[in-house]
């Protein structure tokens, strides 16, 4: 199985993508740059633990996806006390956000048994 074909691959790019495509006039360049680095981090460490080659490795790099889901959480919601982030996207994207975390939390878990 290739990375690509994992749901929760295709919906952190997408969000990766989004972040990206509605954060693009934000004149706070550091919180922009901190907040797509997050978003971006998502799929690329799956993408790199799906193509090491053990178990363990994907596991690891996995729970680095899973570590930057929940920053970028906190930096949505950060963002939206902040006036950065309109509250209904917000909301989405944190939600999304979350629900990224629980399943990389079951994909981890997948893997360290096999």
């Amino acid at each position: 199985m290739s990375y690509e074909d994992l749901e929760v691959w295709r919906r952190s790019a997408r969000l990766s993508a989004t972040l990206y495509q509605q954060m693009k006039d934000l004149r706070d360049f550091g919180f922009r740059d901190q907040l797509t680095r997050s978003g971006l981090s998502i799929p690329s460490n799956i993408a790199e633990g799906y193509e090491r080659d053990s178990d363990k490795e994907i596991a690891r790099f996995l729970t680095y996806a899973k570590g930057s889901a929940g920053e970028l959480r906190t930096q949505i919601l950060i963002g939206i006390e902040a006036g950065y982030v309109e509250k209904p996207d917000g909301q989405q994207w944190a939600d999304e956000a979350l629900q990224l975390g629980r399943m990389l939390g079951a994909l981890i878990q997948r893997h360290k048994r096999e």
